[in-house]
């Protein structure tokens, strides 16, 4: 049974806090691509682009990226079964920007990493920054991101759920414990 520990505004507060920080941080928003990890991360990153604008006037690019086939935690080692893969979509030359790669939870670091190698496939970025909504802690690789909205610190035992308006159909970040 998940219990909600973020409501839905609180959320929106943590976005915007992180979207001042990286105006703050990259000194306006020149020559930024936003770009969202599948699923959650998409809808997020669109949310920080969309205030981005809003306080700033400019419209940064906004693409999404599938790492299926860059992940080494596939959960069916039967390589005879070949992945599904979601289009990635980044229709912006992002070479020689400072892209912000968006994601909703970052745990082990894994899934940045894929992140990454997929990343580097499309070009050859000037700089990466990562922005997560919630940081749980857990590493297994030496990634940091930087652009936290909530540190939520968490057993192994313990999943964080971030659900999105737009995908879930409701707002709120939630912790279940497997048993």
């Amino acid at each position: 049974m998940a219990h909600e520990i973020v409501d839905g505004s609180s959320m929106q507060r943590a976005l915007t806090r992180i979207t001042y920080e990286i105006i703050e941080q990259n000194k306006g928003v020149d020559n930024l691509v936003f770009v969202g990890i599948k699923t959650r991360g998409v809808y997020l990153a669109q949310r920080l682009a969309k205030r981005m604008e809003q306080l700033e006037g400019v419209k940064v690019p906004v693409g999404s990226l599938d790492i299926t086939l860059y992940r080494d935690d596939r959960h069916q080692p039967d390589h005879l079964v070949e992945p599904t893969v979601n289009a990635t979509d980044v229709d912006v030359d992002i070479n020689d920007k400072h892209v912000i790669l968006v994601d909703d939870v970052l745990y082990t670091g894994r899934t940045v990493r894929a992140a990454l190698d997929a990343l580097m496939d499309l070009g050859r970025p000037k700089r990466i920054s990562l922005a997560v909504l919630v940081d749980r802690g857990h590493r297994e690789l030496p990634i940091r991101p930087d652009f936290v909205g909530k540190n939520i610190p968490t057993s192994n035992s313990e999943t964080v759920h971030v659900a999105v308006e737009e995908y879930d159909g409701h707002e709120d970040i939630s912790l279940e414990n497997r048993k």
